[in-house]
């Protein structure tokens, strides 16, 4: 197994999220300065991510349910490693719309802090949904 792929082993905490806009660079916290979130990758070759903005009510009218659903981002697969960029075959996700295709991240490994960077696309957590990436910080645990 290539050494990148063991380097990435193990358990990782969210350190921060932010979403970029392609035209302006613009950068912005969606969740705040203090997310929630894990990311595992195992060494069978299945990563599991789960990410939560920090404030978050029970949902217990459908108003909060719908606050619920835009403030979590989670899926599991199996993944891969070509060059600078993690693929994961999505085989469950928060979004049905994940399953069944392919993620892909690009990420930047600096001793125990790794960055991940979505591929640019239409930012779902946006309205009008402009061009932008997700940039996510991790440390490992």
């Amino acid at each position: 197994m290539p050494e990148h792929h063991t380097k990435l082993h193990g358990s990782w905490r969210l350190v921060s999220f932010e979403t970029e806009l392609q035209d302006t660079k613009e950068r912005s916290q969606p969740w705040g300065p203090d997310p929630k979130g894990s990311l595992v990758f195992g060494v069978d070759g299945r990563m599991m991510v789960l990410l939560t903005a920090k404030a978050r009510e029970p949902g217990n009218t459908d108003e909060k349910l719908l606050a619920l659903f835009r403030t979590v981002m989670a899926y599991t697969g199996r993944y891969r490693v070509e060059g600078d960029r993690f693929i994961t075959k999505v085989d469950a996700s928060w979004n049905e719309a994940w399953t069944g295709t392919e993620q892909e991240r690009f990420y930047t490994l600096d001793g125990d802090t790794l960055e991940v960077r979505t591929a640019w696309m239409p930012n779902p957590l946006m309205s009008g949904h402009p061009t932008g990436r997700g940039v996510l910080r991790f440390t490992r645990e």
